[in-house]
């Protein structure tokens, strides 16, 4: 299944760098993607994107700098972050838009 890309993800992406990617499909069916990296200067850095079922965007969101953080750290912080999400996303009271 394609995933549908927000302008966030192609603004985010360099593939001159090492990058560490979570991808994940919930168990309804939709799915997130968290990636963490290591900008040229040593700034820990990630990207939290969220997909509905059908690849959708649901949310993007990148951040440029994550002080104090690992790879490791960011990654699971990320991983918790887009999971809730994804569930916010799906009550019917609260819809999430990307930025």
């Amino acid at each position: 299944m394609v995933r549908e890309r927000g302008e966030c993800f192609w603004q985010w992406g360099d593939p001159e760098l090492h990058t560490r990617t979570h991808n994940e499909t919930l168990s309804d069916g939709s799915q997130i993607d968290v990636q963490v990296r290591l900008s040229r200067i040593g700034a820990t850095q990630m990207f939290i994107g969220v997909y509905g079922p059908s690849g959708a965007l649901i949310h993007e969101e990148s951040f440029d700098s994550r002080p104090g953080e690992t790879m490791t750290r960011a990654m699971a912080w990320g991983v918790g972050r887009a999971r809730h999400m994804a569930s916010e996303a799906q009550s019917p009271s609260r819809k999430v838009v990307s930025r």
